[in-house]
């Protein structure tokens, strides 16, 4: 039987690592995907003392409604998280890092760690501020060991690896799942992924990217639905029968990707995503 959820064992030792510093840090960058900012919002927050200032990059911006993106972007806002979406492939970094020098402590580097959810962009970012070839720091005194510290310009800044809530809804972790920010076929099989999500983005009115891809309606049950990508894409078995399970595979790396045209799955105010499964 497929698990419900997945949270394997780095994930609650980094979970660990980072309680233990979070009394060290100055600032916290938090990464979240700009198609789903409440659902990819990091459970880590809730560690470190509200006094901390959150910083909040909505990656994967191209690949979001703009105009929710905006909408997004004031709610946070007004929220008190200071709220930057972006797409990080282009950079797009020179306002942050001018903050960044403005809250450099007098005394000593400027502290920072990244949190996120898995492949929200983390390590992209961590790239952009200090540097593809950037060198691990040593031990720093009185701060945990154990977690990556990289050194940029005026700051430190501590990596941390993608961490989900173990104890999210498993709806929610299929949601999660189409973005690709976590293992699809550890919490269930493609298809049943690939049918799920053609019956959310019918019945959330998003269908139209697909369409203009791939010139499918949609018309059908799900799984007919499914059948006729399969065929459009010509991932057919021997005797023509469509292989299913791949179809599903494609159709969710192609959603994840952006390749079905820009998308954003929720909107400020909006309840839980996985209630509309």
């Amino acid at each position: 039987m497929a698990r419900t959820v997945w949270f394997p064992g780095h994930m609650a030792k980094g979970k660990r690592q980072l309680e233990a510093l979070a009394k060290n840090i100055d600032l916290i960058l938090e990464v979240r995907d700009a198609r789903a900012p409440s659902l990819s919002s990091s459970p880590l927050l809730s560690i470190f003392a509200p006094k901390i200032k959150i910083w909040t990059i909505l990656s994967k911006a191209d690949l979001a409604d703009p105009n929710i993106t905006k909408m997004w972007t004031e709610h946070l806002n007004s929220k008190g998280l200071q709220t930057w979406p972006l797409d990080l492939r282009k950079g797009g970094l020179k306002q942050i890092r001018k903050e960044l020098t403005e809250k450099k402590p007098t005394f000593r580097d400027l502290r920072m760690a990244v949190v996120g959810i898995p492949n929200v962009g983390k390590s992209m970012l961590i790239n952009q501020l200090v540097g593809r070839k950037a060198a691990l720091v040593g031990g720093i005194p009185g701060i945990t060991k154990g977690v990556s510290w990289f050194r940029g310009e005026g700051f430190l800044l501590v990596d941390s690896p993608g961490i989900l809530d173990p104890h999210t809804d498993a709806r929610a972790h299929r949601i999660i799942s189409w973005i690709g920010s976590t293992r699809g076929q550890v919490i269930g099989n493609w298809e049943e992924h690939a049918k799920e999500c053609i019956s959310f983005l019918i019945k959330r009115n998003l269908w139209q990217g697909v369409e203009l891809a791939w010139g499918i309606k949609p018309e059908g049950t799900p799984a007919e639905i499914l059948e006729n990508v399969g065929r459009r894409l010509g991932k057919l078995l021997p005797g023509g029968i469509v292989d299913i399970d791949l179809s599903g595979k494609m159709f969710i790396d192609a959603f994840a990707t952006g390749k079905l045209g820009k998308m954003s799955l929720e909107k400020p105010g909006d309840p839980p995503l996985w209630e509309s499964l």
